[in-house]
């Protein structure tokens, strides 16, 4: 391990990290944690390790340095991995190539997704053959970077023993689970060592790492609550048993990135101070939508991932009575089929009311952010949620349920204080009850709903306090 004068050397392993690649709330934490934490601590020595995939290799190839060639063996497999080298706001990332198995259009949603991610966390330990980086600490994210643990402790205990392990759960219905036969032959353990990762007579990576890690984390103190009591998804007694590693540490945002202030892609920049020019906004969203200029219409938004743990179920059991309001609805996002049919014929349907984008697109969710008055966030599960943090700095007002990281987040404006409504009964009754208080507001006491936006722009969701939390973890570990 480290000597006292030496920084704390951290290695980062996840399979998607902003600005390279983000498909969902992973990357953007994995890459606003690491760019927070070289801002706030200097005696950290921070490297990234992360597959090159396709999607990315045209633009940033040509800044990589290329470190050299090195064999990944996977039970009978043998595979080469070229590995690369960028910095990056101070952080080293280190790229795993191989073209086969991540040269490919998605990060994710392959058959052989196992194999894939089982390859990569071995070449993570070639990566550090080659580099000769040693860290003090490794900390991986998520079922795909779960072996990383479970191969420390197993194939590379006897070199890499004194390594030290966090692994974070940023969303545990996702738990890498797959058929007890893939055990040997597709990743690498032995009969003798099926007690790591085996669940219900499944392989069940997520389960590897909460064993075998030294600390696990995951996105906000109440997720951390819920998962030990039944929102674990078949994992509660596995993580009741190991609650002594586990601690919830509340993601942030990157609020230089996420600032009305400064935003690129908004039609009119704004601040606490003047936010009579957020109006601007609404109006280019409502005509980027089609939709009438309405300026007192509440225009209401959602920008999420469209399957039904993100309470999408709720708001198409409502749709029919909040269109009777004076009210517009946006949607941005992707999902399950029948939500997105559901919601393109809404559109089609009421042309004055409804605008729906069935895509992901940064730009349009900045001018959602911007332009909307209130965001619907009605999850029956949200390990922390990053959209509600994002609304708030934008002067828009979320609508949440009380669940995992959003009761931490936002509070109920109800009591003269707080950033939003919250509500706790998952029904459609009690999301139209809440919108209803929201709609009241808005329409009835307009300077208390500007005093709420400015409450909610003035919210502190920084990396400031969670990074100096994870450095402190990685300090007791060392």
């Amino acid at each position: 391990m480290s000597n006292e004068n030496e920084r704390l050397k951290i290695l980062s392993v996840v399979s998607e990290v902003v600005p390279f690649i983000a498909t969902g709330g992973m990357g953007q934490v994995a890459g606003a944690l690491s760019s927070a934490l070289a801002e706030t601590d200097s005696q950290l020595d921070l490297r990234t390790v992360v597959p090159l995939y396709e999607q990315f290799r045209c633009k940033y190839e040509s800044q990589m340095k290329f470190l050299g060639e090195v064999p990944v063996k996977l039970a009978w497999r043998g595979i080469m991995f070229k590995i690369y080298e960028l910095a990056h706001q101070g952080v080293i990332y280190y790229f795993v190539d191989n073209s086969h198995y991540f040269g490919r259009e998605n990060a994710y949603g392959y058959y052989d997704d196992g194999e894939r991610f089982a390859l990569f966390s071995k070449a993570v330990f070639a990566v550090l053959e080659l580099t000769g980086f040693v860290p003090d600490v490794i900390h991986a994210h998520d079922w795909q970077t779960a072996l990383v643990p479970v191969y420390l402790k197993t194939r590379y205990a006897d070199k890499y023993g004194s390594i030290r392990t966090v692994f974070t759960i940023h969303n545990l219905e996702y738990q890498g689970v797959y058929a007890r036969d893939t055990l040997t032959d597709v990743f690498d353990l032995y009969e003798e060592e099926a007690g790591l990762v085996l669940y219900n007579n499944d392989v069940n990576l997520m389960k590897g790492a909460i064993v075998c890690a030294d600390k696990i984390t995951t996105v906000s103190p109440s997720y951390a609550e819920e998962i030990k009591s039944g929102g674990g998804y078949g994992l509660d007694a596995m993580l009741r048993e190991n609650s002594y590693k586990l601690t919830g540490i509340i993601n942030g945002i990157d609020t230089k990135v996420n600032n009305p202030e400064t935003d690129p892609m908004i039609s009119m920049n704004y601040t606490v101070d003047n936010l009579e020019l957020k109006a601007i906004n609404k109006e280019k969203l409502q005509a980027l939508f089609g939709l009438p200029q309405s300026p007192r219409s509440m225009l209401i938004c959602v920008v999420s991932r469209l399957v039904s743990h993100k309470g999408i179920d709720l708001i198409t059991y409502i749709m029919d009575d909040m269109l009777k309001q004076d009210v517009q609805f946006l949607l941005l996002g992707t999902g399950d089929h029948e939500f997105q049919l559901y919601f393109e014929e809404k559109a089609v349907t009421n042309r004055d009311k409804v605008g729906v984008s069935i895509a992901y697109n940064p730009e349009i969710a900045s001018k959602i952010y911007a332009g909307a008055d209130a965001m619907l966030m009605p999850s029956r599960s949200e390990p922390c949620g990053l959209a509600q943090m994002i609304a708030c700095r934008y002067g828009t007002i979320p609508i949440v349920r009380k669940t995992g990281g959003l009761g931490d987040t936002i509070k109920d404006c109800r009591l003269g204080v707080g950033n939003g409504f919250v509500f706790e009964e998952y029904s459609g009754a009690a999301l139209m009850k809440t919108i209803n208080k929201a709609l009241d507001l808005y329409t009835n006491r307009e300077d208390d709903w500007k005093n709420l936006m400015r409450e909610a722009m003035n919210s502190d969701f920084g990396w400031d306090i969670s990074a100096k939390a994870y450095a402190s973890l990685y300090r007791e570990l060392k």
